[in-house]
């Protein structure tokens, strides 16, 4: 078993995720930003302005890295040559920490372009479980693993993602990472309240937390839906449900999610610092 608070370097204050337009801004003037994350299927190549760019902010910040490729929920086999590039990114980066997704993207040899629910169920959690130790053992460290932005539930779960994220974290010693926007998009999408999600989620295993925008709108009959689109700031009910999370469980590493429509540095800086201020009374 892995002991989370020593594994995870990250500090417990607010980072933003890389994007290589704000480089100068982060080596002159950080601000609030003191960690950063990047995902680890941009940098698995051999060379290259990214990687020296990567070395360079990894000698000032700690980095998370957050893998969108492995498919740890997909029915087969873990791609190896995946996990080689990965275990190389890891061995010279050497992470603060790094997670993945609760989702499957691949169907046989082919490899679909987004993260794909799971039903919970005792088979797809023996299968997840595997796969979490498999990634474990072949990097040498723990990983954590993000519940998803749902949009349906399926017929055949027989438990619910809290109690199934929970039993992966016992199995494995695997971290978790609470995204509380994709609790509040699947809340509302699926009407359950998302305090009580929060309040019945292992806070504890928790390594590290994301924020990040959605985009509202419609369904057929007229009800909300939401769409986690990581284009936009963080809503204000989303950070009222942040702050309940840090009130109940403590600070945790917090990070910005902005991956699409990016603002000029000065907006991620001021949505980090709104994060450390609700994080900074707790870890006092």
């Amino acid at each position: 078993m892995y002991d989370l608070a020593q594994d995870n370097r990250l500090p417990h204050y607010a980072g933003i995720g890389y994007k290589s337009q704000h480089f100068q801004s982060l080596i002159s003037a950080p601000g609030a930003v003191h960690w950063l994350e990047i995902h680890a299927e941009n940098y698995m190549g051999d060379g290259g302005r990214p990687l020296a760019q990567l070395r360079a902010l990894a000698d000032r910040f700690p980095i998370s890295v957050h893998g969108v490729g492995l498919s740890i929920g997909g029915e087969g086999p873990l791609d190896p040559d995946h996990l080689a590039r990965l275990k190389q990114l890891c061995g010279w980066l050497n992470p603060a920490s790094f997670s993945e997704h609760l989702a499957w993207s691949t169907h046989g040899d082919h490899y679909l372009n987004d993260l794909l629910p799971l039903a919970y169920t005792e088979a797809t959690l023996a299968r997840v479980s595997n796969h979490i130790d498999e990634v474990q053992e072949v990097l040498g460290r723990p990983m954590l693993l993000e519940n998803p932005s749902t949009y349906l539930a399926f017929a055949e779960s027989t438990m619910d993602e809290v109690t199934f994220l929970s039993e992966i974290a016992k199995r494995t010693g695997c971290g978790l990472l609470l995204d509380v926007n994709n609790v509040f998009v699947s809340a509302t999408n699926q009407t359950w309240d998302p305090i009580a999600y929060i309040d019945a989620f292992p806070l504890a295993q928790v390594g590290e937390i994301h924020l990040g925008g959605h985009d509202e709108d419609e369904d057929e009959h007229g009800q909300p839906l939401l769409i986690d689109s990581h284009g936009r700031e963080v809503v204000d009910p989303v950070w009222a449900l942040y702050a309940h999370t840090i009130a109940r469980g403590g600070a945790k590493p917090t990070l910005i999610e902005w991956d699409n429509n990016v603002p000029d540095f000065p907006v991620l800086e001021a949505e980090a610092a709104r994060a450390d201020a609700i994080l900074q009374p707790a870890s006092r």
